[in-house]
């Protein structure tokens, strides 16, 4: 197995951190008759040679040892060995994984021999890496079909199916048998896990074949499959990665990997998706539905629908007697904000059967907002207030609970007292002072609380950014009701406050005379102020026109945002649609994070803003979320694209 190991320079070759001389030890280790020693091997393997999916030197010198491991039946665990040659060679852009991805082709002859490997580990893991290297179609589709007619283990069944399906993506000139067999596991005799694992890669491979009802099947083969769950193998405790990962999965991950697989398949067809959510959500087994609950959290995200039915669905797992159903279902209700409202009385009901959960105590960290007044009060609900004021008045706030009174509005009103003696508690010269303040400075600007100008004040002569700047936000959003500060706040004009200073003056005296030299100073100095500066100039409004030509040179930026916040500018001083609507829609088509600005814009423009409004119907039309991207999402993402559609038809029932 470990032929000529010695005669490589591991000292010379390097991985994510450095020297790779402990390699031949690593590699030494992954035929460990322990157990534990095997899966931290594998675990220092993963996060050096091949560390983020990097490849390295050292990586390209370990693959003809790891080919020797896997293709030694004494060796334990060889399916992870074949998962990480896999994984070393995906091809990617850059030369390394590229040599990486020809070295592990060139060995791919090795996976056919495994094909019918004792352990039914290294039969799973064999079917996808024989798809992705071994270079010979018509011998690849041979085995695999082989493979199926002779294989009793169904968990490796699945694999095959999954093969078929990328056999057919990768092959679309030799995919018609792999279909046809695909086509034949859809349906009976065969097991309903193998039906939904076929299904799935119908729906992602070839979508004509699926049935016309195909989500009340996949809904009953579903709960076949629970009725009958397969046992998973149980693996001894061991305190590595690997350990830990595993424990973490979800009980049933091959069930979730199943219905996650046709979900994504599905990708637009949002309907379909929330009527197979809805199914799912319903299932007499909470193992499904715990799935589905996390499942949720994706087609949220990314796509766009009536999403009250599965959300109220989600609500109702809170009454569920399963610790880790009840959680998951928090967790996703408090990333919907508005959403989230047709869970709310769910919410209500479970914070007042469990008042404890309205703070959330950490191992380590800080005390946060507990996860279902969050989503309560996320979601604009009055019902929200009285908790929220319990906390206050409890012994421990959480420094994040200001956040969640900025979405409840007015009906947080009676909250402004115990806010303004909670900012009152800050230290300036606190660490901490920006996580305790911002949140409530937030909260009270959008209370609009007068009375807290005294506590604000105080923070602004003695605290540090950003506090200054949230401060001198907070004083302009009380308006001219708090007219008496302004001397403190022009103290402040030829600091780097100096753009928020002026902007919180304009609000507070309505004076263009100070606050315009400002503005047009920091417009046209660092590159750092110049949005700042064109949004509080667009604030102005008509008193701003001297600013005019500065921002049209703006309107050239190479920066996208620059771009459109000098439009935005040019409208609300100028009033002239001509060099603005072109900046709009080129920056709409190539930048969605732009389209919230834009389209509040083209709401001010009225008519003006007509040859845009093909952009609006389009957007409205979308089911797409504007800001859906590979690697998830921020937290306000889908408030943020809610707002944009509010807006987008607000405009388009307007015109």
């Amino acid at each position: 197995m470990f032929t000529g190991i010695d005669e490589v320079d591991w000292a010379s070759l390097r991985h994510a951190y450095g020297s790779a001389e402990d390699v031949p030890a690593l590699l030494r280790c992954l035929a460990s008759a322990d157990r534990a020693e095997r899966e931290v091997a594998l675990d220092e393997l993963y996060g050096s040679v091949h560390h983020q999916g990097n490849v390295y030197d050292s990586t390209l010198a370990c693959v003809p040892f790891l080919f020797s491991l896997v293709a030694r039946e004494e060796v334990p665990d060889r399916g992870g060995l074949v998962e990480l040659l896999a994984s070393i060679g995906t091809v990617g852009a850059d030369g390394g994984s590229t040599l990486a991805g020809a070295a592990v082709h060139a060995r791919a002859e090795v996976f056919a021999s495994l094909a019918g490997d004792p352990d039914p580990g290294v039969r799973r893991a064999v079917p996808g890496a024989l798809v992705r290297f071994l270079d010979q179609p018509a011998c690849v589709l041979a085995l695999l079909w082989q493979r199926v007619t002779v294989e009793r283990d169904d968990r490796v069944l699945l694999a095959l199916t999954e093969a078929l399906g990328l056999f057919v993506r990768q092959h679309p000139a030799d995919a018609a048998p792999a279909i046809g067999l695909l086509t034949e596991h859809s349906g009976p005799p065969y097991g309903p896990g193998l039906r939904l694992a076929a299904l799935g890669q119908l729906a992602l491979s070839a979508p004509e074949r699926l049935p016309d009802d195909l989500v009340p099947t996949a809904v009953r083969l579903l709960r076949d499959r629970s009725a009958h769950r397969p046992d998973v193998p149980v693996h001894p405790e061991t305190d590595t990665l690997v350990g830990r990962i595993r424990r973490l999965r979800p009980s049933d991950e091959e069930g979730s990997h199943l219905l996650r697989t046709l979900h994504n398949a599905l990708g637009d067809r949002v309907g379909d998706r929330i009527a197979l959510l809805t199914g799912q959500l319903t299932s007499p087994d909470p193992i499904d539905r715990y799935n589905a609950v996390w499942m949720s959290a994706g087609l949220f995200r990314g796509w766009r629908g009536d999403h009250a039915g599965p959300v109220a669905l989600i609500g109702a797992q809170l009454g569920a007697e399963e610790d880790q159903l009840r959680d998951a279902a928090v967790s996703v209700l408090a990333e919907l904000f508005e959403l989230a409202a047709p869970a709310a009385d769910a919410l209500d009901a479970l914070l007042t059967a469990r008042p404890g959960l309205q703070v959330h105590r950490w191992e380590r960290g800080a005390p946060t907002l507990g996860g279902a007044l969050k989503a309560l009060a996320r979601s604009g609900d009055p019902r929200a207030v009285p908790a929220l004021a319990d906390v206050l008045a409890g012994p421990v706030v959480p420094d994040d609970l200001g956040h969640a009174v900025v979405h409840l509005g007015p009906a947080a009103a009676p909250l402004a007292p115990a806010l303004r003696r909670r900012l009152g508690r800050v230290a300036p010269d606190d660490p901490d002072a920006a996580d305790r303040a911002l949140p409530l400075l937030a909260a009270l600007a959008a209370l609009g609380d007068t009375e807290a100008a005294p506590e604000v004040l105080r923070l602004l002569r003695v605290a540090r950014e950003p506090v200054v700047g949230q401060a001198l936000r907070t004083l302009g959003s009380l308006g001219t009701s708090v007219r008496p500060v302004a001397p403190l706040v022009r103290d402040l004009l030829d600091s780097q406050h100096a753009i928020a200073a002026a902007d919180a003056l304009w609000s507070l005296e309505g004076d263009e005379t100070v606050a315009l030299p400002v503005l047009l100073r920091e417009l046209a100095g660092a590159r750092s102020g110049h949005r700042a500066a064109a949004g509080a100039l667009a604030r102005l409004g008509p008193a701003a026109r001297s600013a005019l030509p500065g921002l049209h040179r703006m309107t050239g930026s190479d920066r996208v945002r620059e771009r459109v916040s000098a439009a935005c500018a040019l409208w609300r001083i100028g009033g002239d649609p001509v060099p603005v609507l072109p900046v709009f829609r080129a920056a709409w088509t190539t930048s969605p994070h732009t389209r919230g600005p834009i389209a509040r814009c083209l709401a001010d423009m009225g008519p003006a803003g007509a040859p845009l409004w093909d952009l609006l119907e389009t957007e409205v039309a979308s089911v797409r979320r504007h800001m859906a991207r590979r690697g998830g999402f921020g937290s306000h993402d889908i408030p943020e694209d809610e707002g944009l559609l509010r807006v987008c038809r607000e405009v388009l029932v307007r015109r």
